[in-house]
């Protein structure tokens, strides 16, 4: 005979309490992780603006009903639109995760995809609060939610690989960025634990549009439908809709026996700034991160082979376990999608171009029959040492290009343990990030507009105290 399941409510599921709490603190981190997240905000909407060079995203941006514009709307940079903040979190996330050119995280994900609904929410409240006569947000307080956005997403992703369930990491977008958002709109520690359960309830998407054969460009989406949903809970959860305390741990029916097998979240660390501090940038090129060394690879090799393409008889790839399983594909690419999450065609196109752009991903690009012929010659193996030094204390993202022609000569062997973007090399990457966001810039302002934004991106201290909605100003077209 079972017992009769009692109906009173349990305390919040620990982990709900943990997030909620390192939330709802108003300052985070030291002064480095605010001047990191100075670049991250940056590269993001670099990112974002030229991502409007890519028709298949701009299409999906503006109003979900052509012609509305929302009074004191969040603006979406590069245009006119003004939107409801749940809209506009998905329209600013699409833009800056649409090339795959925004910051990652070792442990998998983007962490820059919840810049979308965080710039959303704090451009609305500043308008809608001015028009009460109230102060509005300031970029500081955007700092602080990016910081903790990045903490939230970046330390449960280090011991929780949703991967290997089949289900795809955005979850830990919505997750963080609910967390954020509704301390922005003035949550407290349970109101945000309340909206942090709704996030989890709703389960997460399949990966199944980030493999193939099944690859395509809704991978590029859902990071921004992830955080635009969290905006949305957000908003619910201030409205008075009610949380529940135990859905991750609810046997049965819960996250954890439902979706995780019944193992619960590991949390490796306390919350604190650790991934923004060491958060990677993608500075070079647009594709995989785990393709990111590799490309660097091939672009050194480029003058020793662009003479000699007919000549290859062979080309050796080295990589480590998780990138041989993720971005090792052959056969056909149908899509741009395919297309930069395969280790061999961006390996191709560095060898026979000397450099990656968004655009080497194309149909009209991808249709060289350079690259498949090329793509037909490789070889990919696995070298267990960066294999120890992706799962261990190293954290690097080794990959090796060597090169072997017809008449048994051969390249040096070109070897990266580390993307330029990664906290290793700031000394390098800083400079050439900087550099990345001038030229996004001149892709979508005028000559007066670019130096004003990057006046502004400049100084600390004064985009700091620049108000939310007179910066989103600063980037619409």
């Amino acid at each position: 005979m079972s017992l009769p399941i009692s109906n009173k409510r349990p305390a919040p599921d620990r982990v709900l309490a943990d997030i909620a709490k390192y939330a709802s603190r108003q300052d985070v981190g030291s002064s480095a992780a605010y001047e990191l997240a100075r670049y991250c905000l940056m590269d993001a909407l670099g990112c974002a603006l030229q991502a409007f060079e890519a028709p298949d995203c701009v299409k999906l941006l503006g109003p979900v009903v052509p012609g509305i514009v929302v009074p004191h709307g969040a603006r979406v940079p590069g245009t006119q639109f003004q939107l409801d903040p749940v809209t506009a979190a998905f329209n600013i996330g699409c833009l800056i995760r649409w090339l795959d050119f925004n910051d990652t995280w070792w442990a998998g994900g983007h962490p820059s995809d919840n810049i979308g609904g965080i710039l959303a929410t704090a451009d609305f409240l500043s308008r809608t609060r001015i028009a009460a006569g109230r102060r509005p947000l300031f970029v500081r307080e955007v700092m602080t939610a990016v910081i903790k956005a990045y903490e939230i997403q970046g330390v449960i992703a280090i011991e929780n690989s949703f991967d290997r369930l089949g289900l795809d990491h955005v979850v830990l977008v919505k997750v963080a960025s609910t967390a954020v958002v509704t301390h922005l709109l003035g949550g407290t520690v349970d109101e945000i634990a309340s909206a942090l359960s709704n996030a989890f309830v709703d389960g997460d998407s399949l990966m199944v549009y980030r493999k193939m054969p099944n690859a395509g460009p809704r991978k590029s989406w859902a990071a921004p439908d992830a955080t635009s949903r969290a905006v949305q809970l957000a908003l619910m959860t201030m409205r008075g809709e009610m949380g529940y305390r135990s859905a991750l741990t609810a046997r049965t029916w819960g996250f954890y026996d439902v979706l995780c097998r019944g193992r619960p979240l590991k949390i490796a660390r306390p919350y604190g700034s650790h991934v923004i501090e060491n958060i990677q940038f993608k500075i070079a090129y647009p594709a995989q991160r785990h393709t990111q060394t590799a490309a660097e690879c091939a672009v050194r090799l480029h003058p020793l082979v662009q003479d000699r393409m007919d000549e290859i008889e062979k080309v050796i790839l080295t990589t480590h376990e998780l990138a041989l399983k993720m971005v090792s594909a052959r056969g056909p690419l149908p899509t741009s999608a395919a297309r930069d999450h395969c280790l061999q065609y961006v390996v191709a196109v560095g060898l026979i171009c000397g450099d990656i752009t968004s655009a080497s991903y194309e149909d009209e690009f991808a249709a060289d029959p350079r690259i498949d012929t090329l793509r037909a010659k490789m070889a990919v193996r696995e070298d267990k040492r960066y294999t120890r030094g992706y799962y261990g204390p190293k954290r690097c993202n080794a990959n090796a290009v060597q090169v072997f022609f017809k008449d048994g000569s051969k390249t040096p062997k070109a070897e990266v343990e580390y993307l330029i973007g990664d906290a290793r090399r700031r000394k390098e990457g800083l400079p050439l990030l900087e550099r990345k966001f001038r030229a996004n810039l001149a892709r979508r302002f005028p000559a007066r507009q670019q130096a004003a934004l990057a006046e502004f991106f400049s100084d600390q201290q004064r985009l700091e105290a620049m108000p939310v909605n007179e910066f989103m100003d600063l980037l619409v077209i």
